[in-house]
């Protein structure tokens, strides 16, 4: 049970990070959009959706996926910028030559793919929206194509399957013990 409220302190503390300061910074008005408002929410969530996910595995005490998010994190930079740098795609809104891939949908692909690999799909599904919207800010926001927002889907999603691991509650344990005697097999569940 603890494992469940777990998960699911985490998914509304991703939703309410991300969401809410995402809304409230930008002084938006649902009725009333304004020019670059998508763009301006968009990279709210690039900020919040990583610091909410790390902070949830702080929250939890998961150690072992804070360090596991932050080396994922830290190769989906490296693999992003050094794709940026080396291909020198330029943007569709001519601003620069900094296009392929997105680092804004790499980042946010990534918080979502980690806390679905780490914690589950159905808590990943408020991130993976977030990561959605971000990417689609990107393109209605002329920085990006379909291509490049792609590939930093894939990049994001990707170092996750190198670095993190499913998420296991500490409160079961199976020994086994053996001697001349015969064979001891033991199991204990903490509440």
């Amino acid at each position: 049970m603890k494992n469940k409220s777990s998960k699911n302190l985490i998914a509304i503390f991703i939703v309410l990070f991300t969401t809410l300061p995402s809304l409230s910074a930008q002084n938006t008005s649902i009725t009333k959009p304004q020019i670059g408002t998508t763009q301006k929410i968009g990279d709210a969530i690039l900020i919040t959706l990583p610091l909410a996910t790390l902070g949830s595995t702080f929250i939890i005490g998961d150690k072992k996926g804070a360090w596991q998010f932050t080396k994922g994190f830290l190769a989906t930079s490296a693999v992003t910028y050094g794709l940026k740098l080396g291909i020198n795609k330029q943007r569709p809104d001519m601003s620069n030559d900094n296009s392929f891939p997105s680092g804004h949908t790499s980042t946010t692909f990534h918080s979502a793919g980690f806390v679905h690999r780490r914690y589950g799909f159905k808590y990943a599904i408020p991130s993976y929206l977030l990561a959605g919207f971000t990417a689609a800010s990107r393109i209605d926001s002329k920085k990006h194509d379909i291509l490049d927002i792609l590939a930093g889907a894939a990049i994001g999603v990707g170092s996750n399957l190198l670095f993190t691991t499913e998420y296991q509650q500490e409160h079961m344990e199976f020994t086994f013990n053996s001697d001349d005697k015969g064979y001891l097999v033991g199991f204990t569940y903490n509440f």
